[in-house]
């Protein structure tokens, strides 16, 4: 991706993103200028990631071409969480991959290399940028049992089960989520010795004459870390603390990103000064700007693979619908806003995507002219975008110009594209490369050939023409029976689609 741009000259609108950390919206300015440190919560690969799991990376890889487009090089790094993850967020239950690969009856490596590669092809086919650098939970278990050898003392305390942190030994504790109540304790798994409802496992010691996949020794006996510990330890180690944004799924606001806090107040105060824990450390919360997607929902309530049944984006190629479209359905919403998750929500999307990509195509680019000059309606529009995008991510606000600018008359064919390149640089379509081919995806359960689709409707054409009404609706009936929609008079020019159902 490119930082600067033949149409787009400077943007001069300051970057305003909302930071839950203070619930506002702030003027963003790195603390290395010219230079964004972004860190975002990875999957725990225990299992194919759910639609919901994937807006949050679409938000960031949307955040990253913002900062790209402001001229800032962006250093992301995604984490792997291969171990410490328990079936419950709120620090219960077994370990998520330990848990798999018995269900399974595969190694716990395995189980994460097959869905580490899942992952990484679903970023790649939603045209998501590859982070700077992967960390991998197992790769840092000396650096994590370091971490916590420097709190220990002041900030932690042990049980049978392992080692605990004291959530009431830092200032402020939970502030990120606003505060804890009854509620939101009950759902942190009771454990017997605990001193507070909110403390957390930092190394989780293996049960007596249990032998785990993965475990390590440590000061508190043989076991593995906690989950909470991960994050702080490698956004340390690659980013260095205090780093600028931390992202993650709203769900992270409430217990795993306040632990993290408590645990990088903790590590500061021990390393970072005289010891203390004082005013200072309590606003030091590792990164400056901490920024949470909203939840995808359906009908039923927000995706979670604990249901038993989840969505994937391999299941939504597998019925023929393009990856672009889920990633459009997102741009479609405000990050901070819910998203619901429909069939025909995200059949509007995939109708919306073919008339971007109907309306690219029809830019014939101008051979007689070799540079066309940036024009007043132009400069206006690239303006009105990146006021938008400036505008904490208004990527809803960002499609509409861009399809204003799609359906401006007033601009060359050469410019045209050129502006919309630059837009796209954002949104991360592919819109000058993305054709209508593309787009028919033969779903996986298909039973009938395109070609014979194509035959057939070649023959109910003929008949239409010659006013055989009774052959054509026979087609028709005998193509639907088959699970293939015929659309007369579809605006788009797609004279057929196979029924997603």
């Amino acid at each position: 991706m490119t930082e600067t741009s033949a149409t787009r000259g400077q943007t001069t609108a300051p970057l305003r993103l909302f930071n839950s950390l203070t619930r506002s919206i702030e003027t963003f300015e790195p603390i290395t200028p010219g230079i964004a440190r972004v860190y975002s919560c990875g999957p725990t690969v225990y299992n194919y990631a759910h639609l919901g799991n994937l807006r949050a990376y679409v938000f960031t890889d949307t955040l990253r071409r913002a900062l790209l487009w402001k001229g800032m090089q962006v250093r992301h790094v995604i984490n792997i969480t291969d171990v410490g993850h328990l079936t419950s967020d709120a620090d219960a239950g077994d370990d998520k991959m330990e848990a798999a690969a018995r269900s399974q009856a595969k190694s716990i490596w395995d189980i994460a290399a097959h869905y580490t590669q899942a992952f990484k092809d679903n970023i790649a086919v939603l045209n998501i940028l590859p982070p700077s650098q992967w960390t991998v939970a197992t790769d840092y278990v000396p650096q994590m049992i370091a971490f916590a050898e420097k709190i220990a003392d002041k900030h932690c305390y042990e049980l049978p089960t392992g080692l605990y942190f004291d959530s009431a030994s830092v200032p402020d504790y939970g502030a990120l989520a606003g505060g804890r109540d009854d509620a939101a304790n009950a759902r942190i798994d009771p454990v017997e010795g605990k001193r507070h409802p909110s403390d957390f496992a930092i190394w989780r010691r293996s049960p007596p004459g249990e032998q785990r996949q993965m475990e390590w020794d440590s000061p508190w006996g043989k076991g593995a870390p906690g989950w909470h510990l991960e994050c702080s330890v490698m956004s340390h180690d690659t980013l260095g603390h205090p780093f600028d944004i931390h992202t993650g799924g709203i769900d992270h606001r409430e217990i795993h990103h306040p632990n993290e806090i408590a645990q990088n107040q903790a590590f500061h105060a021990c390393c970072g000064g005289d010891g203390g824990v004082d005013a200072a450390t309590a606003g030091f919360t590792g990164a400056r700007w901490w920024m949470h997607n909203n939840f995808l929902v359906d009908r039923a309530g927000k995706m979670s693979k604990s249901k038993g049944g989840f969505t994937t984006l391999f299941s939504l190629i597998d019925r023929g619908v393009h990856p672009l479209a889920y990633r459009l359905l997102c741009l479609s919403a405000h990050y901070r806003s819910e998203l619901e998750f429909s069939g025909e929500t995200l059949g509007a999307a995939l109708t919306r995507l073919k008339r971007l990509v109907m309306a690219v195509e029809k830019i014939v680019p101008d051979v007689a002219a070799h540079n066309s000059p940036v024009s007043d309606p132009a400069n206006s529009l690239i303006a009105r975008f990146d006021a938008a995008i400036s505008d904490d991510l208004n990527t809803p606000l960002a499609l509409t110009v861009l399809e204003e600018a799609l359906a401006q008359k007033g601009l060359g064919p050469d410019l045209k594209r050129n502006l919309i390149g630059d837009m796209d640089q954002v949104l991360g379509l592919n819109l000058l490369t993305l054709t209508r081919t593309d787009l028919r995806i033969r779903p996986k359960d298909a039973t009938i050939a395109e070609a014979e689709i194509e035959a057939q409707l070649g023959a109910r054409k003929a008949a239409r023409a010659v006013k055989d009404f009774v052959t054509s609706d026979t087609i028709r009936d005998a193509l639907a029976a088959r699970g293939v929609e015929v659309m007369d008079g579809d605006p788009l020019g797609w004279e057929w689609k196979i029924d997603l159902g």
